[in-house]
């Protein structure tokens, strides 16, 4: 049971913000945990410092708690102490000169050189128009790393004249030139022969409003291409493989710029997440090359 202060703070959370019963318990959970720790130091929720707020935090990282759940509790220790201090029962707020964990950003996941090859290679197994196109539609996406709303959206007019380089539409209607491999070529190719109504204005038709083929009818073909290539469909999805295109790019020489145009990222800073794989490559070329990572004979 908390204190009389936190069961204040929770019932105004509850009247005056409306907060959902399932977050009234995180906040208790938090306040408790905090009033633990407190106690411990023969002090009460209200009492403590901004040295006592640092050494809890300390705590928690000792303990390995996750960046996001000691972000979580100390955003209600900051709400928690704005209240003490709107309502008088402290004359200042020692949360404010505190910093919140740092959260990072989640590595991108992606597959394997060998499960694109799978995936591809369930592709030419398959019989008919249907197989052709999903040819091209899988083969243009690792070729590019297109959106999978830029790569169902192609006009066919993107592909008039087997072009070496694919100009895409991207976020914002800003154009950006992608160069277009041979395989992928080769595959847009196949497809034009057998693609039906060849009145449409899409690379990819379909019956829908938008004229074209799906996102969702995408996905569902990444499904069962995963199945017949043997990888869990839930490793798959559309912005899987455009990780992939990125992240083998990267693991082959590429630089962070080049494949930043390629994936029409606004800002270098979100292309960044992928250097992980140049930390990989980095470290595998100091273990192959450097004089002092070879073991002595």
């Amino acid at each position: 049971m908390g204190s009389r202060y936190s069961e204040a703070f929770l019932e105004m959370m509850a009247a005056e913000r409306g907060a959902a019963a399932n977050t009234l318990d995180a906040y208790r959970r938090d306040l408790d945990d905090f009033g633990d720790f407190l106690g411990s130091r023969g002090l009460d929720e209200h009492q403590a410092d901004s040295e006592a707020l640092r050494d809890y935090i300390a705590s928690m990282r000792r303990q390995g708690l996750a960046p996001r759940t000691a972000a979580r509790r100390l955003s209600t220790l900051r709400q928690f102490h704005r209240f003490l201090f709107a309502e008088n029962v402290r004359a200042d707020d020692p949360s404010q000169i505190i910093d919140a964990p740092k959260l990072g950003r989640p590595l991108p996941k992606y597959l394997s050189e060998t499960e694109v090859e799978d995936l591809i290679r369930a592709t030419r197994r398959k019989s008919g128009v249907a197989g052709r196109r999903d040819q091209a539609l899988l083969e243009l996406l690792y070729a590019t790393g297109l959106r999978v709303s830029e790569l169902v959206g192609l006009p066919l007019a993107a592909v008039a004249r087997n072009p070496e380089t694919l100009v895409v539409r991207g976020k914002g209607s800003k154009e950006r030139m992608v160069p277009l491999g041979e395989p992928a070529r080769q595959a847009i190719r196949a497809w034009l022969e057998v693609r039906q109504p060849r009145a449409s204005r899409w690379l990819f038709p379909g019956e829908g409003e938008s004229g074209h083929f799906t996102r969702t009818g995408f996905a569902k073909m990444l499904d069962e291409l995963a199945i017949a290539a043997g990888i869990p469909p839930s490793k798959v999805s559309p912005h899987v493989l455009r990780h992939s295109f990125a992240s083998h790019l990267l693991a082959h020489g590429a630089d962070l710029r080049s494949v930043q145009q390629m994936l029409g990222h606004a800002d270098i800073a979100t292309t960044q997440i992928y250097t992980h794989v140049l930390d990989e490559r980095l470290k595998s070329l100091v273990r192959q090359h450097h004089p002092l990572s070879r073991k002595k004979e």
